[in-house]
C-alpha cells in the first residue's frame, strides 16, 4: 500500500512529496495532465517560502550560483509603492522566476528522492475506511494509500468528492487582461520601466492605479515583458487579443499605448480573466484525507501569496503525515494542519481582498488612498505591511512550551541552512548538555555555542520550545512526538 497519493502535480503537490519523501514515506503523485502546463501562471516566489526553499538547499537551484536570499528594498501594497530599506527587520524576500520554472526544479528534486509521478491518471472516486483510502482513477485500476492529498487546484476534484464545502465571495464586475508584447526600445527607462508617450513612466513591477484602472509592466529578464490591465464595468467578448490589450492599456492611461506582438521564442500568455474568487475550505481535513494549496484556498493573485501560502502549507503537512506514517503521531497531531493554516489562509484572503479594493477607481477609493498613503510614511505601518505580506507574523500554538521565538518561525541562525537540509527536527543547544531522553532517535541535537539559548525546532522551522535549562524541554516534545 502507498504511504500518501498526492492528487496533482503542481509546485504545492510536488513540494508535500519532496517533504514526505525527504522524511522516509513513500508518496505517489498523480496528475491528470499528461505533460506538465506550459501556462504561465505565477512569476516568481514571495515572503517566508523564499528563505523555506534556502533551508531545504533548494534556492540556489532557481537563483544565480552563489547567491543567499536577500530582503527586497522594495515591494508593493495595494498599488502603493512600499519602501523597506528603512525597516528595522525587513522579513520580505523575493525571487522572480517563472513558476514553470519552480515546478520543473521540483519535480528535478522529487526524481532525486524517488518520487513516483504519474501523469494521465484522473481521480474520479474515492472511499475510505479508518486504514486506508481506495482512489479510484479514470480508464486505469484503483490505488490505495494511508492517506490521499488533493493538490488538484481551485476547482479539486478531491474536495468535491469529500463534500468539503468552500465558502466565500466571488465578483464579476471587473476584468483582467495579460499578456506578452514587445515595445520599442526607446519606451524602456534606465530602469526597465515603461515611458509612455503623453503620459510618462510606468515603474517596472508596480501596479499603477489610474481613476479608471489598474495597470502593471513586468519586464521580466530573458523574455519578453509582460502588461497586465485591469477595468471595472468593462464587457469583452471573443478570444483574448492584443488589440484587446492594447485598447485597454490606452482607456487607463489616457493616451495610445503602443505594444507590439512578442518577438521571443515563448511560450507567449495572453489571457482575459472575469471577476474573482475568494474562498476557504470549510475544512482541510475529512477523515484521511487533507487539502492543500488553492484546493483549500483561493484568493487575488495581488501582492503574489499564492505560492509563499501554497508550499508552507505543503511542508507544514508533509512532517506530520510522515511522524503518522511511523506510528510516533500523538493525538490530535493531524488536526493541527488546519488549526495552524487555515487562520494563514484566512490572513491571505483578508489583505488581498484589501488591496483589491484599493486599486479600485472612484473617489471614495481615493480618498482612503490618501490616508493610507499617509499611514505608509510612518516606517512602523510598514514594518506591519512587510510582515503580513511575508508571513513572517503568524505565529502557532506550541501548547505549553513559552518563549519569544516560541510558535514562530525560526531566525536565520549561524548553520541554520544547513541543518535544515535534512527536514529532521532539530534541538539547538548552546550548552552540549540538554538530553531528549526518550525522543533522542526523533530529534537531531546540535551543539551551537553562539545561541544565547537552546531551541527546539520542528521540521517546518518553527520553534517549538525554549529554555536556558532543559525545563519543559521532554513536555514539548511530548506535545509534537510519541516517545520511541
Amino acid at each position: 500500500m502507498i504511504d500518501v497519493v498526492i492528487a496533482g502535480a503542481g509546485p504545492n503537490g510536488l513540494m508535500l512529496a519532496c517533504e514526505l519523501a525527504l522524511a522516509g514515506a513513500r508518496p505517489l503523485v498523480l496528475e491528470r495532465r499528461t505533460e506538465p502546463s506550459g501556462e504561465q501562471r505565477a512569476n516568481g516566489l514571495v515572503g517566508q517560502v523564499v528563505r523555506l526553499l534556502d533551508r531545504r538547499g533548494l534556492y540556489a537551484r532557481l537563483a544565480a550560483p552563489g547567491a543567499t536570499p536577500e530582503p527586497a528594498p522594495s515591494f508593493v501594497f495595494g498599488a502603493f509603492p512600499l519602501d523597506l530599506r528603512d525597516l528595522p527587520d525587513n522579513p520580505l524576500y523575493t525571487l522572480m522566476v517563472p513558476q514553470r520554472r519552480i515546478e520543473h526544479m521540483l519535480a528535478e528534486r522529487a526524481a532525486e528522492l524517488d518520487v513516483e509521478v504519474r501523469r494521465g491518471h484522473e481521480v474520479t472516486g474515492l472511499t475510505q475506511d479508518e486504514k486506508s483510502v481506495t482512489v479510484e482513477l479514470r480508464g486505469r485500476e484503483p490505488v490505495e494509500a494511508a492517506f490521499l492529498v488533493g493538490a488538484d487546484g481551485g476547482h479539486s476534484t478531491v474536495r468535491k468528492l469529500t463534500g468539503i464545502e468552500f465558502p466565500g465571495v466571488s465578483t464579476d464586475d471587473s476584468v483582467s487582461r495579460t499578456g506578452h508584447v514587445s515595445v520599442p526600445p526607446d519606451m524602456v527607462g534606465a530602469d526597465g520601466g515603461l515611458v509612455v508617450p503623453g503620459y510618462g513612466a510606468i515603474p517596472p513591477f508596480r501596479h499603477l492605479r489610474t481613476e479608471r484602472g489598474l495597470i502593471t509592466w513586468a519586464p521580466f529578464p530573458g523574455g519578453d515583458p509582460l502588461i497586465s490591465t485591469t477595468e471595472w464595468e468593462q464587457r469583452a467578448e471573443g478570444e483574448a487579443s492584443l488589440d484587446e490589450l492594447r485598447a485597454s492599456a490606452s482607456r487607463i492611461l489616457g493616451v495610445n499605448v503602443p505594444l507590439d506582438p512578442p518577438t521571443g521564442p515563448g511560450p507567449h500568455l495572453m489571457r482575459r480573466l472575469f471577476g474573482g474568487n475568494t474562498r476557504i475550505a470549510s475544512q482541510y481535513r475529512a477523515g484521511r484525507v487533507f487539502l492543500l494549496g488553492d484546493a483549500a484556498h483561493v484568493h487575488s493573485a495581488i501582492g503574489g501569496p499564492g505560492l509563499n501560502l501554497g508550499l508552507q502549507d505543503a511542508v507544514n503537512l508533509g512532517w506530520k503525515l510522515a511522524v503518522a506514517l511511523r506510528g510516533h503521531a500523538p493525538e490530535g497531531l493531524l488536526d493541527t494542519y488546519e488549526s495552524e493554516r487555515s487562520p494563514v489562509a484566512r490572513r491571505v484572503a483578508m489583505h488581498t481582498q484589501a488591496q483589491s479594493l484599493l486599486t479600485r477607481p472612484g473617489s471614495d477609493v481615493t480618498a482612503l488612498r490618501e490616508l493610507f498613503d499617509e499611514l505608509l510614511a510612518q516606517p512602523a505601518t510598514r514594518q506591519h505591511i512587510a510582515n503580513l505580506l511575508s508571513g513572517a507574523d503568524i505565529t502557532y500554538d506550541m501548547g505549553p512550551a513559552t518563549g519569544p521565538l516560541v510558535g514562530r518561525w525560526a531566525p536565520d541562525l549561524p548553520g541554520l541552512r544547513e541543518l535544515t537540509r535534512t527536514g529532521r527536527p532539530l534541538l539547538l543547544d548552546p550548552t552540549g548538555t540538554l538530553d531528549a531522553g526518550l525522543w533522542a532517535s526523533h530529534v537531531d541535537t546540535v551543539t551551537v555555542p553562539q545561541l544565547d539559548t537552546a531551541l527546539l525546532l520542528r521540521p517546518d522551522c518553527y520553534v517549538a520550545w525554549q529554555g536556558t535549562t532543559g525545563d519543559g524541554l521532554h513536555e514539548a516534545l511530548k506535545t509534537w512526538f510519541k516517545a520511541a
